[in-house]
């Protein structure tokens, strides 16, 4: 392999050299195996590339050290360059100073002379203006004018410069000598600023901005220049005015007028501050008037209304003005123009929204009672309806006549959503009228007003009918639709809760009225919740008591003690099945009228009465072997119907209650042995007796002796 300098390219690796080297030598490698290798072959080629590897070496040294002599030679030529060309920058740089010296000294001369012509020539231009005003004085004090720049229309800006600086003049002269020409010249003034303004005005109606530009710059040192102002604010209001809608008017004009004005008045921000404050003082001013004084005393409803809006659009407006240069403070400027005029509307605000608010809520009751031909009665306050109260929550019992209400509940959900929605905007409007230190009070207010017509005069009128409508647990047709009203009460808490958390609480979140108002809402809950616990409480005696009477009217001695006990064919009483059905129809309704955890509350508390009534009720009887088990067969259809109250300790009573039942048809002799079962083994000795002896054959078999 001959040896070249692109064997040695990187990457070399110096084994993979001798191993190609190695493989590509006849005999060399491992091709042909162990009996094909020949060393001295190898050991030849080796050599011989080795020697050319020095011829190439020595050829590559050669032509390296012929290279550094190259670039040592250019190195050298390169620095002397360099210095021929800093000798010629130092040339260069001497010779710029030189010449900027000689520039400022020029520069200097110039100068000074510069100051000498303006030396001279500013006495000069004084004295050629003041001849000229003395000529025009002369002419005044002639009086005749004569000059063509008074004459001749088209050279009014002329006029103006010349009018405005004698006038300044005449005011300085004394006024018994120089009386008549003053007035002359005061006269010319005042004329020449009017044909001013009508010249800008004229310019503004025909669009030509540049004239108006002219003249306005003109009028900007004669004392008529706010009246120039003044016309244009004016003349700008004349044609956009056209639609109904003021609001989105002003907001288009004054977007077109803040692209013009910079175009013609050296201060555009005072003259668009000056249109905005017009447009606010007159023609917003005005609409407000119109719209609020009309309702003011007459329709409150309206006029809240009105003013909701009117002040709304009024500070929409406000903000999209705030996008224009107004000066340094835009934001107090805007907020002053709103205030000056809703002040005298917003002091009494909340005044009219309680007043409007109590006399509408009001309405809403008194057209719910009366579609109902109801002639609310009074709740009675005071000592003696006090002491009802509390006698009443400690004792359950109904003081006074039950009151038949015929079904009704005396609660409606349109009653209800009609005085939220009522509540809802009075807060929207309260939020968006009131001053922000009286925003937490008046939204108590208006919260107070919701807690007496809604909670008060609306929810616990119907609470206390309710409760004087609920019948003594002895009555025996006992129509209970208490539980109706707990239902929609319910229905009705949720949604005055979620008023509450909606549309309240970001109005007093930040301020010491929120614990007030929490607390109101935790007594007047606390409240209802004490009479429908009453309620119900009652209710639940009432089913008890109808169920007493049930069992009453239908269970017979000899349902457990038949005459004949071959002729016993039923599975369980009359007076079972009846009483099922009723508690069956009383758990749905229950279920229906409450929620979440009072559901198993309620439940639970009928359940252990319920159980209580059957244990009493079996302990009134004395029960043959066929009527003890009829009176099991009676006890398992209870049970089943416990099953639909879900409630384990119920499910639990009844089960107990059955295994007792079980006493009284087992056989003497395993009398001990049950009673020392699973379900009876933890009872009272006594309860166990006690059942034991409502058998026919507890003296006959003297079964005492197993409780000796």
């Amino acid at each position: 392999m001959a040896a070249t300098a692109e064997l040695f390219e990187e990457p070399f690796v110096a084994d993979e050299y001798i191993e190609r080297l190695a493989w590509r030598t006849p005999g060399g490698g491992s091709r042909g195996g162990a009996e094909a290798f020949d060393p001295k072959r190898l050991l030849e080629e080796f050599v011989n590339h080795i020697q050319e590897l020095q011829v190439m070496d020595e050829r590559i040294q050669r032509k390296v050290e012929k290279l550094e002599q190259h670039c040592q030679k250019e190195a050298k030529e390169f620095a002397k360059k360099v210095q021929e060309l800093q000798k010629s920058n130092q040339v260069a740089f001497q010779h710029f100073q030189e010449l900027d010296e000689h520039i400022s000294y020029v520069a200097t001369k110039v100068c000074h002379l510069g100051d000498q012509l303006e030396g001279v020539n500013t006495p000069r231009q004084r004295a050629v203006e003041a001849q000229k005003l003395m000529k025009y004085f002369n002419e005044f004090l002639d009086g005749e004018l004569k000059s063509d720049v008074f004459t001749n229309s088209e050279k009014i800006k002329e006029a103006a410069d010349i009018i405005q600086k004698l006038h300044l003049i005449a005011q300085e002269l004394p006024f018994d000598r120089f009386s008549e020409v003053k007035s002359k010249i005061a006269s010319k003034y005042h004329d020449l600023e009017l044909q001013l303004i009508q010249e800008f005005t004229n310019a503004q109606r025909r669009g030509e901005i540049s004239r108006m530009r002219e003249v306005a710059a003109v009028l900007l040192h004669f004392k008529g220049y706010s009246h120039c102002v003044d016309v244009y604010i004016k003349q700008c209001q004349e044609g956009p005015y056209l639609r109904n809608d003021i609001f989105e008017d002003t907001a288009i004009l004054c977007q077109r007028v803040n692209k013009q004005v910079g175009d013609i008045f050296s201060s555009p921000e005072t003259v668009l501050a000056k249109l905005i404050q017009n447009i606010f003082e007159v023609k917003l001013q005005s609409n407000v008037k119109d719209h609020l004084e009309e309702h003011r005393k007459s329709d409150a409803e309206q006029y809240l209304k009105n003013l909701y809006e009117l002040y709304t659009r009024t500070t929409n407006l406000s903000s999209k003005l705030m996008e224009f240069n107004l000066g340094t403070d835009k934001q107090t400027f805007l907020s002053k123009l709103i205030k000056s005029i809703f002040i005298s509307y917003l002091e009494n605000y909340i005044e009219v929204e309680i007043g409007y608010l109590k006399s509408r809520s009001a309405m809403i009751l008194q057209r719910y009672y009366d579609s109902k031909n109801h002639q609310k009665r009074s709740i009675g306050t005071g000592g003696i309806q006090d002491l009802k109260e509390r006698i009443r929550q400690r004792t359950n019992l109904p003081l006074g006549p039950s009151i038949d209400t015929h079904g009704e509940t005396f609660l409606s959900q349109e009653v209800v959503v009609n005085l939220l929605q009522e509540t809802k905007q009075a807060f929207e409007r309260c939020h968006r009228l009131s001053d922000h230190s009286d925003l937490p009070k008046n939204a108590f207010r208006i919260f107070s007003m919701l807690v007496e017509f809604l909670c008060i005069e609306h929810i616990d009128y119907a609470l206390e009918t309710g409760l004087a409508g609920i019948p003594s647990p002895d009555s025996k047709s006992a129509n209970l639709y208490f539980l109706d009203v707990v239902h929609q009460a319910n229905t009705i808490f949720h949604l005055f809760d979620k008023q509450f958390n909606d549309h309240l609480m970001p109005l007093i979140s930040s301020s010491p009225k929120l614990s007030e108002c929490l607390q109101k809402k935790k007594d007047i809950i606390e409240q209802m919740e004490m009479k429908l616990d009453v309620g119900i409480d009652r209710t639940l005696n009432c089913m008890i008591g109808q169920m007493k009477h049930i069992l009453a009217a239908e269970q017979k001695k000899t349902d457990f003690k038949p005459e004949d006990e071959n002729s016993v064919l039923i599975q369980y009483t009359n007076a079972c099945v009846k009483v099922c059905g009723y508690v069956r129809k009383q758990v749905e309704k229950i279920r229906k009228s409450m929620d979440g955890k009072n559901v198993d509350t309620v439940l639970m508390e009928l359940g252990v009465r319920f159980h209580r009534l059957i244990y009493e009720h079996l302990q009134q009887y004395s029960y043959s072997c066929m009527g003890g088990m009829l009176a099991i067969c009676d006890v398992a259809e209870y049970r089943k119907c416990a099953k639909d109250f879900k409630i384990p300790l119920v499910l639990q009573l009844f089960d107990t209650l059955h295994a007792l039942c079980n006493l009284l048809v087992v056989a003497p002799d395993n009398l001990k042995q049950v009673c020392s079962g699973e379900q009876l083994a933890n009872l009272d000795k006594n309860i166990l007796h006690s059942f034991v002896q409502l058998r026919a054959d507890y003296r006959s078999a003297r079964l005492a002796r197993h409780f000796s």
